[in-house]
């Protein structure tokens, strides 16, 4: 089996975190994620940070790709607070906002292990339905188009904010 659909919000939370999980597991180097936002994702939950803290040693990359990241610094301290503390490993870039994206899915986590890969892609947030993959053809399709809209992306969501 190289894909599994799912529909609920529950079982994207659920998939999401047994995906970070695996990938720390796996010994993946680069985790890729994309959101318009990220505010629905279970970012400040124990479970998925659990997951990420035990994903994030040295030499990984935790790529982040959205739209803005003002909703998720006021929705997820807890995840703000671990990406502080983790910042060696996580880049965050905002997308250029005059970015079409028609083909784009709503959520996206591609985690690269070096004898396999897991693809979560996010279809419809308002019914939460997508698909699983575990599929290399559809991990190559998916980190092209994340690389395509890197390219017209910028740094953002600075691990700290200076005060004055």
């Amino acid at each position: 089996m190289n894909a599994q659909s799912f529909a609920g919000r529950a079982d994207f939370e659920r998939l999401l975190t047994e995906a970070l999980s695996w990938a720390g597991d796996q010994g993946c180097r680069e985790l890729y994620a994309w959101d318009a936002s990220f505010v629905d994702w279970p970012l400040s939950s124990a479970p998925t940070l659990a997951a990420l803290a035990a994903w994030a040693r040295p030499g990984r990359q935790l790529h982040l790709l959205a739209l803005q990241y003002d909703d998720i610094v006021r929705r997820h301290p807890r995840f703000v607070r671990w990406r502080r503390d983790y910042a060696h490993c996580v880049t965050a870039r905002a997308v250029e906002p005059e970015i079409r994206l028609e083909a784009a899915p709503e959520g996206l986590l591609v985690a690269v292990a070096p004898e396999s890969t897991v693809t979560l892609r996010l279809f419809d947030r308002h019914l939460w339905r997508g698909e699983v993959s575990l599929d290399s053809a559809q991990r190559l399709r998916s980190l092209e188009w994340f690389d395509a809209l890197a390219q017209r992306s910028s740094d953002s969501f600075a691990p700290t904010t200076l005060g004055l």
